[in-house]
């Protein structure tokens, strides 16, 4: 047969096959069927125009969000998916859609009865099981099994085991994760004083006067003036001391509100929390480096101690001030609870992004790590508050899905941070798109249009996602409201097509809980476990700390948590505690009580706290 004939015999096959989907055939059976039998391809064809428009119209979408493989990584808004399967996508949707050859990118042969292990091979991407599913039913079920059996039972027991060899190895030797900081004193709860805090984030400035009372007070720790400003995009593009200029009239605003404490007055000791790149030289000094995010501020000053920058700004607007603490948010949320919680030993962020800070003996990190400190400091500090940045970790560990594999393909760093997109804000539901993209395609979701909406990346917000769960309803009117109104469709989203969204988002966040509870448990677990092993050391200068630690965290650790997913996700952070009792149940401490304790403001209370300790 000529090959311009057996071209134009394949494309309408394709064509046919790319239809029979929608009802619910395999690609395989269907492109069989059509090969000898064109005309009953043909006759069903008549039933479904409207149908194959819709699908047509999501494969299409689907080829332009494809991403092209990056030439080095880190292209934003590129990704790493394979190409074989990129390239397969775009020749079905050109071919169905168009009258370009682009099929040629396939080596055909005339025509003969075609395996089913054939075109597997010619495209790979139809090997995604879009055609096993005969329901909605089917496909959550799918999903259940996908997204929650790898976080149960044995092999949730087998990822805390892996994790906990990930946090060894990477205590030793690996620069970019397991930091340890220049904090080593927990507080004793009696510290007392007044205290400047700061808390620079990417769009936000927060400036407090705090004051600890001790024990003795009814409220021992209290904020006697903040107020928060909103970093504007113009705000971001001031250089050099002009936006530390900014930060020092709004340090001014707060101070003066605060009846009998002049603008004037002796040095204000203050607390920082920086949410920046900073090479940090002690505890209360640091190298700037480029902020990122938009910011300029830094284009000037980049080599100089960030502490003097500030000190010198608030100078030139008459307030006389000592950088004298600098935290990361985790190790500040840590210590913001240590000062009313005696057993605090952890404390975790979870919110747009994920990190846990944790208390650990000093000779478990690597020597390297430490940089050049003095010797005193080594002489005075038995632990240490390490900085795990806990996203990093879990790669070869986490039960990947085909849809955490789409979001990695469109990230810029897809092994960046495995751990932090699948448990963190700013990636849930972007997970959960991808699995309701393919559910419509599928199962006919939403009558097989999707949203618009829908399909740009990351627009499916996990506050939606939040909001939707929060209904329990029988009816789920309020969720059906909630998700039309972020995302309206040319079609009718029947109460049907929100409840498998909702259970989708159900399956996703119970997920995510269930790893970060993993998380804190094997912290946990390590610290328990190099606590015993410090005893073991028979070191006369370190046995009574660590025998002192085991007894705490043995009896009761509290682990201080701040972040809008664990404080405000419907039943998140009851997932999240059950797991860590479970957990914890099964192991060899199961008298050990290891609870979760929310940390408002932890941020500025922490930066005060790391101050007070100075003193202490």
């Amino acid at each position: 047969m000529p090959i311009t004939s057996a071209m134009a015999k394949l494309r309408e096959a394709l064509i046919a096959a790319l239809r029979s989907l929608l009802k619910g055939k395999s690609f395989i059976q269907a492109l069989i069927a059509f090969w000898f039998n064109p005309s009953s391809c043909k006759r069903d064809d008549q039933s479904s125009e409207e149908t194959q428009q819709a699908h047509q119209t999501h494969q299409t979408h689907q080829t332009q969000h494809t991403p092209t493989q990056p030439d080095n990584g880190h292209v934003p808004g590129k990704g790493s998916r394979d190409r074989s399967t990129a390239t397969s996508t775009a020749t079905l949707t050109s071919t169905s859609t168009s009258s370009k050859k682009t099929i040629t990118t396939v080596t055909l042969t005339a025509p003969s009865s075609p395996s089913p292990s054939t075109l597997q091979k010619e495209f790979p991407s139809l090997r995604k099981p879009y055609s096993n599913y005969k329901s909605a039913a089917d496909f959550l079920l799918e999903a259940e099994r996908l997204l929650l059996l790898p976080v149960q039972g044995d092999r949730l027991s087998q990822f805390v085991n892996g994790l906990k060899t990930q946090f060894r190895d990477r205590l030793l030797n690996d620069a970019a994760c397991m930091l340890p900081s220049y904090n080593h004193q927990l507080p004793t709860g009696s510290e007392c004083g007044r205290f400047l805090s700061l808390d620079v984030g990417g769009s936000t400035l927060r400036v407090a006067l705090i004051e600890l009372s001790g024990p003795a007070s009814a409220e021992s720790m209290k904020i006697l003036s903040m107020q928060s400003f909103k970093i504007t995009p113009a705000l971001k593009q001031l250089e050099g001391m002009a936006f530390f200029d900014w930060m020092a009239a709004r340090i001014v605003e707060v101070v003066d509100q605060v009846e009998g404490r002049p603008a004037d007055s002796a040095a204000l000791p203050m607390g920082l929390a920086w949410s920046f790149p900073i090479e940090q030289t002690s505890l209360r000094g640091g190298i700037l480096q480029s902020m990122g995010k938009g910011f300029r501020a830094a284009d000037s000053l980049l080599g100089q101690d960030l502490g003097d920058i500030i000190q010198r700004a608030c100078a030139g607007h008459g307030l006389q001030t000592e950088l004298a603490a600098i935290v990361n948010d985790s190790a500040a949320c840590l210590l913001s609870q240590a000062y009313v919680h005696p057993s605090t030993r952890l404390g975790l962020i979870l919110g747009t992004g994920v990190n846990v800070a944790v208390h650990l003996p000093v000779g478990t990190v690597g020597r390297s790590k430490y940089g050049e400190r003095p010797a005193a400091w080594f002489d005075t500090a038995s632990h240490v508050i390490v900085n795990t940045e806990l996203g990093m970790f879990g790669h070869g560990l986490l039960p990947v899905t085909r849809w955490d594999a789409l979001l990695n393909a469109g990230h810029p760093k897809p092994e960046f941070q495995p751990l932090e997109h699948m448990v963190s804000g700013f990636y849930l539901g972007e997970v959960c798109r991808f699995a309701i993209l393919e559910a419509a395609a599928a199962t006919g979701l939403f009558g097989g249009v999707v949203p618009p909406s829908l399909h740009a990346p990351y627009s499916l917000d996990t506050e939606t996602l939040s909001r939707m769960e929060a209904d329990t309803s029988a009816t789920l009117e309020e969720a059906h409201s909630v998700f039309t109104k972020a995302h309206p469709s040319p079609g009718a989203v029947s109460i049907e097509d929100v409840r498998f969204v909702r259970t989708l988002a159900q399956y996703v966040s119970q997920r995510s809980a269930a790893i970060v509870a993993a998380s804190v448990y094997g912290l946990w677990a390590l610290k328990v476990e190099t606590e015993q092993e410090l005893l073991a050391s028979g070191l006369a200068s370190s046995s009574a700390t660590a025998a002192a630690e085991l007894a705490i965290v043995q009896e009761r650790t509290v682990v201080s948590f701040n972040g809008s997913v664990i404080e405000r996700y419907p039943g998140y952070l009851e997932q999240c505690q059950g797991v860590i009792n479970q957990l914890a149940a099964s192991s060899s401490l199961a008298g050990s009580a290891i609870e979760l304790v929310p940390a408002k403001e932890s941020s500025l209370i922490g930066a005060a706290v790391a101050l007070s300790c100075l003193d202490a």
